[in-house]
């Protein structure tokens, strides 16, 4: 037999033992696929288990039957078995590979690969084996796994956002269009290079310490550094890294996400501009409205004194009143002043929290007691170290007590506790008063903002303890539960 020719299969005879027959059988029923034996009269032999469940055909309907009478005419007129069964039985020519799309009424579309192998006896092929797999499911899923990945391509191309991924190197594998778009580089011109080169110098160590992190196993990272442009340019850019994981759970690469904060920044400094100038004006506003009625009094009080120098009363009257509202306008002044620079004094030293709790309760114990109010205090037997300024710390608190004492005109208890834990110390001021409407929660830290009949407050107490605090590297918070009173809390660094 030349070369070129498939080897021949030597088909068991009639005459084999039945033994090996049984075997024979018993190899065709266990076979996956579909298998028929074919003559050369294109007449089938014998089909396994597989084929008669698949076509829902019996035995006994099947064998001695050509391949027309058992096979649907659509199938033979679209594939032409008889064909290749031909090249096997006069050639000797195997076929591989070869496709069938069946559907028929009431059955669901199947597709088959088919091989036809020649079986010859003493040289001569007098048999054919007819193989087909059942590869529905299979084309299936890879139709699934295509259309799958066809639409997170397409996701990843429309998504706005610059998305890319790279290798455990760091070098660029995927580049969407967004990324083409905002740097002005294609992915041909940016695979295999590395992230960094996109980078600015100064910022490239932050980007590798994130990409080292993503490789030792860790969660996802953000950071923002910018994008360098073909122009030369720089773009702002919000990154958030993600390790790329295969099939085996092995970090094989980094996702990266990144969104252009050009707009975001340009939005931001807007909205920060219009803070500015709406404190400012609150500020203008409480100023201008506090200074206003001590120079009204010192105004009336320097025309009676103009209008009428013989009454020395009047005169002494006139100018103490004068003097009054002097003193009041420099104190505003004074409170403003300490709000802007809640002091001058930058030396911090070890302080006792506790001593200066002590020290500044006693301040306020006359008035609490003319309006029938109880002070109630919780402090450990020890100190509670931080540093700070014990002036500027006492400063604050005797401004929070003071507005308790301001919340319980009619009585009720005001309540002191410090306590310690973890880094930092924290002390609660708590009163039994109305409480603050949720309304006014998010002010009472503003400069002049108050509730107070007019006259009776700047609006600077609570916004000097808030800059005092800050100024200690603190945070100061408030709850009001409705109609359950205020509670005010200082958290300070401990040493």
């Amino acid at each position: 037999m030349p070369p070129e020719r498939a080897a021949e299969i030597e088909c068991p005879s009639k005459e084999a033992h039945p033994r090996y027959r049984k075997l024979y059988e018993m190899l065709l029923e266990a076979i996956p696929s579909s298998v028929l034996l074919i003559n050369r009269d294109l007449r089938i032999i014998s089909a396994n288990r597989n084929f008669l469940e698949k076509m829902r055909r019996s035995l006994e309907d099947t064998s001695g039957r050509r391949l027309e009478e058992v096979f649907p005419a659509i199938i033979l007129d679209h594939v032409n078995l008889a064909a290749p069964l031909r090249l096997a039985f006069e050639k000797n020519q195997p076929t591989r590979g070869g496709r069938i799309t069946y559907r028929a009424p009431g059955i669901p579309l199947r597709i088959y690969y088919y091989s036809i192998l020649p079986f010859s006896w003493n040289g001569v092929v007098d048999q054919a084996l007819l193989l087909m797999e059942d590869v529905t499911e299979q084309v299936r899923l890879s139709e699934e796994v295509r259309r799958v990945e066809r639409h997170l391509a397409s996701v990843v191309e429309s998504a706005r956002d610059i998305v890319l991924s790279t290798d455990n190197d760091a070098q660029i594998l995927t580049w969407n269009r967004a990324a083409e778009r905002l740097s002005g580089f294609g992915l041909p011109e940016v695979r295999g290079r590395a992230l960094d080169d996109f980078c600015p110098p100064a910022q490239r160590r932050e980007m590798a310490r994130v990409f080292d992190g993503l490789k030792t196993g860790q969660d996802s990272q953000m950071g923002e550094w910018d994008l360098l442009t073909r122009e030369g340019g720089r773009i702002q850019v919000s990154w958030v890294c993600s390790p790329l994981i295969d099939d085996r759970s092995k970090t094989v690469g980094v996702v990266a996400v990144g969104r252009d904060l050009t707009e975001r920044r340009k939005f931001e400094a807007q909205l920060l501009q219009s803070q500015k100038l709406a404190a400012l004006g609150v500020m203008a506003g409480g100023i201008a409205h506090e200074v206003r009625n001590p120079l009204a009094v010192c105004s009336s009080a320097a025309q009676f004194l103009l209008e009428d120098q013989d009454d020395p009363e009047l005169q002494r009257e006139c100018a103490r009143k004068i003097h009054t509202g002097i003193r009041r306008a420099c104190m505003i002044i004074e409170n403003l002043l300490r709000f802007a620079r809640p002091s001058v004094e930058t030396e911090f030293s070890q302080t006792n929290l506790a001593a200066v709790l002590k020290e500044t309760l006693p301040l306020v114990t006359t008035q609490a007691r003319v309006q029938k109010i109880e002070l109630v205090s919780h402090f450990p037997s020890g100190p509670v170290w931080i540093k700070g300024i014990e002036a500027l710390l006492q400063q604050a608190f005797l401004n929070l007590f003071l507005n308790a004492l301001k919340a319980m005109p009619d009585g009720g208890v005001l309540t002191t506790t410090l306590g310690s834990g973890g880094n930092e110390a924290w002390v609660r001021i708590c009163d039994t008063g109305p409480g603050i409407s949720p309304e006014n929660l998010d002010k009472i830290f503003d400069p002049f903002y108050t509730t107070a009949p007019v006259g009776q407050g700047s609006g600077l107490g609570l916004s000097i303890c808030y800059a005092i605090v800050k100024q200690h590297l603190g945070a100061i918070e408030v709850e009001s539960p409705r109609e359950a009173g205020a509670a005010f809390t200082v958290r300070l660094p401990i040493l």
